[in-house]
């Protein structure tokens, strides 16, 4: 969900971050059963961004944790700053690494998507993209993660080494901005390519470059919800 970089330097903080990352799962964290949790889904998983996955066509939500948007940067790189959303889109291509994942569901959001409590080799991915720095512990909707995230705001791991925007601000913020300008305030873009039906939000990086062509099919929706009636898929991360 970006725009392509147009240096290299800024990758730099990103491998450190991951090659930290690393280094702080010498001691993983072990899954641990789900709050209210019920029904399993397993399978190879498809990384969509830093806390969403996709298994058996069945796209999980991390539940409990909120991965910066793949455009995101936050402070403290080699450089001032570092590419903190691709980071964790990264890392949580490397927990799932081609494993066997199993997710507890603990229900729905809004959106359709299976709220997942996720794990590979008795690992707790939620937990890890948290104790990593990758991921801010969601406590508006679960506590489970806060003292994992108090451990790794100690440390200064990844997004703790500086100032960051938790996610949440920064989606409001560039919904805020995309829907002046958006037709009734619908800011979705739904494109049309190659590669199917694919829909961008206001955060996606490719989000200022897309350009919704009604006469091809393509068009405006108002949530996430009316594109995926509507046949369009989200953007992966990068």
């Amino acid at each position: 969900m970006s725009e392509k970089y147009r240096f290299v330097r800024p990758l730099l903080p990103v491998a450190f971050a991951l090659a930290a990352s690393v280094h702080l799962l010498s001691s993983p964290t072990s899954a641990a059963p789900p709050p209210g949790g019920s029904a399993i889904l397993s399978g190879k998983a498809t990384v969509i961004d830093g806390d969403t996955l996709e298994i058996a066509g069945e796209r999980v939500r991390l539940e409990g944790i909120d991965a910066p948007e793949s455009d995101q940067t936050c402070g403290g790189g080699w450089f001032g700053s570092w590419k903190c959303g691709r980071a964790a889109t990264a890392q949580l291509r490397w927990l799932v690494g081609g494993r066997r994942v199993d997710c507890e569901s603990g229900g729905r959001d809004k959106y359709g998507r299976v709220l997942g409590w996720c794990s590979a080799d008795g690992r707790d991915i939620n937990a890890e993209m948290v104790r990593t720095g990758h991921a801010w512990a969601f406590v508006k909707y679960s506590t489970r993660y806060e003292t994992i995230e108090a451990e790794a705001r100690k440390a200064k791991a990844g997004i703790w080494q500086g100032e960051a925007e938790p996610p949440w601000k920064f989606r409001e913020r560039r919904w805020e901005v995309a829907e002046t300008a958006a037709p009734k305030g619908c800011a979705i873009k739904g494109n049309i390519t190659a590669n199917g039906h694919i829909y961008h939000m206001p955060w996606s990086p490719w989000y200022a470059k897309v350009k919704v062509e009604p006469g091809k099919g393509e068009r405006w929706f108002c949530s996430e919800d009316e594109a995926a009636k509507a046949g369009f898929r989200p953007a992966m991360g990068l």
